[in-house]
């Protein structure tokens, strides 16, 4: 499922590439990176790119190594070998941070500035920064533009934090578990406001532990886990990868032990959820074997299935990403 895309507003919509740019160049592009922290390997030879206007998400289980990656895209750390490049320069250059907005998992807001004093600050640093009350209305911060930030609730810090990596018009967002702690509604606001972003032409590179968020909004799926790239390919594909497919079907009989079924279990609503490798010929043996059953389903598999099937600790890990 590709993410749906939104008319762009002014507020979110990334500047024009410099003519001197190379539009075949990738906006973020790491070749067999490697990052440790003491004795801990946190990224073992990752290799990655990110083309101009790609939505990446990010997946991977908690120390598999994903803020870790984004910290040396954003110049924040250097690795210990290998290259990163991002907008075609070195990270650590300032020149190259302009075009480049984060959020990162923890944002440290000064508590006694307002809410309209940090977005003027931080708009101060870009040529062409969002002007401070469309950013804040945008992302329903008007009412909150006099309050300090220190009064504000965490899921209100959060949508401050998305807001901050829009107002210079990036042409790059690297979004570390953007909508953690916010309630439903503000998740989707935010989500429409990347959508938005990158309808525009932006690239986005996304991390989460929503695999929901992830499967709404990206078009390309990178699983990392234990710091190698499990995984790199489009989220249909990537759902693909799931060897289980799911009968879902009523029946008063208990078909836990039919050939074929792997795992089973009941749902609420009486039927049971048959887990098999082959749901065409579960369905055949059950046509077949007389036995009384209704409101048969067959579902694809979810993101989350394929996440956890992708980081089992027994899967082949694949060093480096596809070639782009």
């Amino acid at each position: 499922m590709s993410a749906q895309r939104t008319s762009p507003t002014r507020a979110t919509r990334p500047d024009a590439a410099p003519s001197a740019t190379d539009p075949a160049r990738p906006v973020v592009a790491a070749d067999h990176v490697t990052r440790r922290f003491g004795t801990v390997v946190a990224l073992d030879d990752v290799s990655l790119t990110v083309g101009a206007g790609e939505l990446v998400g990010l997946l991977g289980p908690n120390g598999a190594g994903k803020s870790t990656l984004l910290s040396l895209v954003s110049g924040q750390r250097r690795p210990d070998a290998g290259t990163v490049r991002l907008l075609g320069g070195d990270p650590r250059d300032a020149r190259s941070r302009v075009g480049l907005g984060l959020t990162p998992q923890e944002t440290g807001l000064p508590a006694t500035l307002k809410v309209r004093e940090v977005v003027d600050f931080v708009a101060g640093h870009y040529p062409d920064p969002v002007p401070t009350a469309e950013l804040l209305d945008q992302f329903g911060l008007t009412e909150l533009a006099g309050r300090q930030t220190g009064a504000m609730s965490g899921g209100q810090k959060r949508r401050l934090a998305v807001a901050l990596s829009l107002v210079g018009r990036p042409r790059v967002v690297l979004l570390d578990e953007p909508t953690t702690g916010l309630d439903v509604s503000a998740r989707q606001a935010l989500w429409d406001a990347i959508r938005a972003y990158h309808a525009g032409g932006g690239t986005v590179l996304l991390t989460s532990h929503y695999l929901e968020e992830v499967q709404a909004l990206a078009e390309r799926v990178v699983v990392i886990d234990q710091g190698v790239v499990k995984a790199d390919d489009s989220l249909d594909a990537i759902l693909r990868r799931v060897s289980l497919r799911r009968v879902v079907v009523g029946s008063a009989a208990d078909l836990r032990d039919r050939p074929g079924v792997v795992r089973s279990d009941r749902l609420g609503d009486g039927r049971q959820e048959l887990y098999t490798p082959d749901a065409d010929a579960l369905v055949r043996e059950l046509v077949t074997s007389g036995v009384d059953f209704h409101d048969l389903e067959i579902r694809g598999a979810s993101l989350e299935e394929a996440f956890e099937q992708m980081v089992a600790r027994d899967a082949a890990p694949t060093t480096e990403a596809r070639a782009r």
